[in-house]
Parts: structure tokens; C-alpha cells; sequence
């Protein structure tokens, strides 16, 4: 009854609503320009440091990808892959079937350009911020810990914005995203079969805290096997529905690119509109620059920071330009885009049905519980990452672990669509400034370790090691490296 009563206060149109709106408007509507300046800027300056590291290393990313499988023997430790299907599961989750869906409503075709933009540019971003992670990561039992809070304490030695970092991290992931997850699954759901949101809510609760309970080693299992599979699932679907629609792929090309550029007299006025809704959309699609992917990188096990910064990058383009981008074109060969009357997962169940037929609705509620769960549980692990950055107290994570993976997924399932959104977008905006302002200050180590890692490979050494001796100015500040 008390979260029935507490939804029903946050469906209504009332003050908190209303308040999150304004928030939201101030930060990405007034202000909109200057924090997407700020992240484009980064992940230029980031792209001509690293000398275009996200496309000049492509097939050096793959490689580690396929080396870095779990061995049996390692059950302790988190492999190199587990950290990259974690992050790719927070990343490929409601933002690539609903927030593409909306970004493309909103801001028509041309926003697609956008998120394209912004993933291409803002691997170079993720390359450092995950490398970092790695570089400044602690030891934790018989694993490893970090993320922004720790390379920003131990790296800038500012123990306050650390500390807020932290807090940021915990509401906008552990807290308020899991609620946008969950609403997502419960609408799906509700959609295809008929369910009843409140019986989604639990169910998503209850598996929600079967796996949280069982800590990083369990999420990052079962994510190295849910991951793969819905990915190349929903990739191959895609794929024969374009190849079902292969004379209209060039048009649907021109489509995005002249709204992107206000080409045609319906996309004039629509310039700005479709980069900021691209852009926002897809920095909430791949989280690069938002500090949330290092959180799990840290917690690898490499011979060298570089490697997971590569193969985090990698995860940038698996979400974008290739999971978004099958949404993306299902939803413009159906040209449903443009009613105005569907938007989120509605409208990508609509137009995989109309490619389909019935099944196609039903295969998206089934894809997007997988997407959406497996980023319920990532954003959960992102959260505790910055619980125990604040306090080892064993309460007080199991506070976190029910609130997280028990009220606030039965919450999400209940309330409205647009007060989660709104409420994510609010922490998304205030969490990216505090961590770009970081990676900014730490980059030149980042660039460093990027130039002892190729030094290496240049003298046919094929797995780099890296050694803290060899940087002697912050070597006493690396708790992890021999």
C-alpha cells in the first residue's frame, strides 16, 4: 500500500514533478549548450592526445577482447571481458530501445547523426577515464576497486568532491536508474503480454536482489553470458529486417544526415533540437565521459591500465553505432516515427511489429527485459563501488542493496515514465561535469600510459606490463601495481 500510495503521488503532475521539469530544463534546456560543449570538447582534445586512439587501435581492442575470456581457474578475480560485459550491460539497456526511440521523436532522424557523433568522439573519453580507473584502482580482498571517486581522491587529492562524486554516483545509478530500468521492463511487459505492473515489480525485484546480494563476482557472471547473447540476438534480428528493406537503407541514410544539418524544409528549424536530443540520449545510451563505465573497469584483472581503457572504449561503439543503430532504423524504415502519438518503447515495439508482425512486439518485451535487467544489476554494482569508497560498514550496504535492488526497481515499475526520466537526466548532468572536471586535471597520465603501452608493443613485447616505478612523481599514490 505505501508504494502504491508514494507512485501514485509521483504519476500525478504534482510539485515534484513539476520541480524535476524545471531542473531538467535548467540544466539541459537553458544550459543545455554548455554541457555539451564541455563533452564535446573533452573528446576532441581527447581524441588529438590520444592521436585518435579509438580508431587507430580497433583491432588491437578485439584482440585483448578475445584473450581476456575468464579462466576457470580465476573464479576470484574479474577478467578482463566480465568488466566489459558489465559496463556493456549498463550501457545497452533501456537508452538503446526507448531513448532512441525518444531522442528520435523528438528530435526527428537527424538526432541519430548525433549519438553517432558523440560515440565516436566520446570513446577517446572512455579510453581515459577507464584508464585511470585502472592506474589508481585499490585492492579489495581478492579483487579490485575504483572508479572516479578513487582517481579523483588518490589522483587530485580533492576528498570532498570525491566524497560528492560518490553520493552522485549512488543516486543517479544505484538509485535513480534503476527506476528508469524497471519502468521500461514493466511498460514492455504490460504492453506485448497484458502483465500487471505491479506483479513485473515484484518479479524484477525479487530477481534483482538474488543477484545483488551475491556481489560483484555473480553480477559480472551473469552478465559475461546474458550480454553476448541478447546482443547478437537483437543484432541479427536487425539485420533481416534491413536486409528485408535494403532499397530504402540509402534514403533512410539521407534522412538522418539532411536533419541533421536542417536540410528540406521540415527540418530547418529542427538544427538544434535533434543534436541536443542525439546527443543527450546517446550520452545516456553510452555513459562515456559520465564516470560510471570505470567504476567497473577498475575491478579488472590486467597487466596494464591501457588494456581495459582500450577495450571500454570498444564498448562505446558496440552500444551506439551498433545496438542504437539497429534500433535507430528499425524505427525509421517503419516511419512511425513521425505520429506523435507513441514515444520511449512504445514506439520501437510498433515498429519492430510492423517489420514482423505480432512476434516482433513480443521479441522486443523479451529483448528489453534482458537489456534493461542486466543494467539494473551493472547500475547496482556501480553504486555499491561508491558505498564502499564512503564506508566499509556491512548495514549499510545491505540498506543500499534493498533500497537499490528492491524499492527502487518496484518503484520504477509503478510511477510514471516521465518523472524517472526526468529524475535520471537531473543526477546524469551533475555527475558528468563533476567527473570531466577530473579526467581533465589526470588525462596527461592517461597519455603517458598510452605511450609506454605502444613503446612496448613496438619492441614486440605482446602483453605490455606496466610498472609503477616507472611513473615516480604519483607512484606512491597507485595502491594496486607492483
Amino acid at each position: 500500500m505505501l508504494l502504491l500510495s508514494i507512485s501514485e503521488m509521483l504519476s500525478s503532475e504534482g510539485w515534484l514533478n513539476q520541480s524535476l521539469s524545471e531542473i531538467n530544463e535548467f540544466l539541459w534546456g537553458w544550459h543545455w549548450h554548455s554541457i555539451i560543449g564541455v563533452l564535446v570538447l573533452c573528446g576532441i582534445y581527447f581524441t588529438i592526445r590520444t592521436r585518435f586512439v579509438q580508431f587507430r587501435m580497433v583491432p588491437e581492442m578485439f584482440r585483448l577482447l578475445g584473450e581476456s575470456l575468464p579462466k576457470k581457474n580465476a573464479k576470484k578475480q574479474v577478467s578482463s571481458f566480465q568488466a566489459f560485459a558489465v559496463s556493456v550491460a549498463t550501457r545497452v539497456g533501456t537508452g538503446n530501445l526507448a531513448g532512441v526511440a525518444g531522442a528520435i521523436a523528438v528530435g526527428g532522424p537527424g538526432a541519430v547523426f548525433w549519438m553517432w557523433m558523440i560515440a565516436l568522439i566520446g570513446a577517446a573519453t572512455a579510453f581515459v577515464e577507464s584508464t585511470l580507473a585502472q592506474l589508481y584502482k585499490r585492492r579489495h580482498g581478492e579483487s579490485f576497486i575504483g572508479g572516479p571517486a578513487y582517481y579523483i581522491l588518490h589522483g587530485i587529492h580533492w576528498r570532498w568532491m570525491a566524497a560528492l562524486f560518490a553520493v552522485l554516483m549512488i543516486l543517479t545509478f544505484g538509485l535513480s536508474y534503476n527506476s528508469i530500468q524497471s519502468n521500461t521492463i514493466a511498460e514492455a511487459m504490460n504492453s506485448a503480454f497484458g502483465f500487471d505492473t505491479t506483479i513485473v515489480g515484484i518479479a524484477l525485484t525479487v530477481l534483482s536482489l538474488v543477484i545483488v546480494f551475491g556481489g560483484i563476482h555473480r553480477i559480472a557472471l551473469v552478465s559475461s553470458v546474458v550480454v553476448p547473447l541478447m546482443a547478437i540476438g537483437y543484432f541479427v534480428l536487425a539485420l533481416v529486417i534491413i536486409f528485408m528493406n535494403l532499397n530504402l537503407i540509402p534514403e533512410v541514410f539521407k534522412l538522418i544526415v539532411d536533419n541533421a544539418f536542417g536540410i528540406g524544409p521540415m527540418a530547418g528549424g529542427m538544427v538544434g533540437v535533434a543534436m541536443r536530443e542525439g546527443i543527450r540520449r546517446g550520452l545516456f545510451s553510452n555513459e562515456a565521459g559520465e564516470g560510471s563505465a570505470p567504476n567497473v573497469a577498475a575491478t579488472a584483472m590486467v597487466s596494464h591500465p591501457v588494456k581495459q581503457g582500450l577495450i571500454q572504449s570498444l564498448g562505446v561503439f558496440t552500444d551506439t553505432l551498433l545496438v542504437c543503430s539497429c534500433t535507430a532504423f528499425i524505427i525509421l524504415i517503419s516511419g512511425l516515427y513521425d505520429n506523435g502519438t507513441m514515444e520511449g518503447i512504445t514506439l520501437t515495439q510498433s515498429a519492430m511489429e510492423a517489420q514482423v508482425g505480432s512476434s516482433g512486439k513480443l521479441f522486443i518485451a523479451i529483448a528489453i527485459f534482458f537489456f534493461a535487467f542486466s543494467s539494473i544489476i551493472g547500475n547496482y554494482y556501480y553504486g555499491e563501488a561508491n558505498i564502499l569508497f564512503l564506508t566499509r560498514k556491512k548495514w549499510v550496504l545491505t540498506i543500499y542493496r534493498l533500497l537499490s535492488g528492491g524499492f527502487m526497481v518496484m518503484l520504477g515499475a509503478l510511477a510514471s515514465l516521465k518523472i524517472v526520466w526526468n529524475l535520471g537526466e537531473v543526477f546524469m548532468a551533475l555527475i558528468t561535469l563533476c567527473n570531466l572536471v577530473a579526467i581533465i586535471l589526470l588525462g596527461k597520465h592517461a597519455f603517458v600510459l598510452l605511450k609506454d603501452y605502444r613503446s612496448q608493443k613496438r619492441q614486440g613485447i605482446k602483453s605490455p606490463e606496466f610498472k609503477r616505478s616507472s611513473m615516480p612523481a604519483i607512484e606512491k599514490d597507485l595502491d594496486a601495481w607492483e
